[in-house]
């Protein structure tokens, strides 16, 4: 299907911009009139993909983050956030909840856990040395209209 609405954007691996980027999400989807949880939800999601990309991907040098979402004609939300990071060896391990490849840090590796539970679904393609993309894909409630 055709997007409705689209937008795209690139910023850098800081991780000031974080709530940049739900930002961002945020105010672009509010035309179609998201709950409050369907926002939070969306925002959380789109927070844990940057924290990966400026946490593993970079792994506290700098890089360009790639984001973009959009929205089909039904309400379907689509976002993918890309990076050219170190990329992930074993997709299925790094998605398994509590795996982390900073255990000395205080991460807990429910990253993808946490994207996963939501979305409606989630796809991550990764090579090493060239960098992930998650997709996440949200259909948002449609709203009933009193008038």
């Amino acid at each position: 299907m055709k997007a409705f609405r689209e937008m795209k954007m690139s910023f850098d691996s800081s991780s000031d911009n974080e709530a940049f980027a739900r930002a961002a999400v945020a105010a672009f989807i509010l035309p179609l009139d998201p709950t409050v949880a369907e926002l939070g939800e969306i925002r959380t999601a789109v927070s844990e993909a940057v924290t990966n990309c400026v946490v593993h991907a970079y792994n506290g040098s700098r890089g360009i983050i790639n984001m973009s979402v959009k929205i089909d004609a039904d309400g379907t939300v689509c976002i993918k956030i890309r990076d050219s990071g170190c990329g992930i060896d074993d997709i299925d391990k790094a998605m398994e909840p509590l795996y982390t490849t900073s255990p000395d840090s205080e991460r807990a590796g429910l990253g993808f856990a946490v994207m996963q539970s939501f979305s409606d679904s989630m796809k991550v393609r990764s090579a090493p040395g060239h960098g992930t993309t998650v997709t996440l894909v949200r259909r948002l409630s449609p709203r009933v209209s009193n008038v």
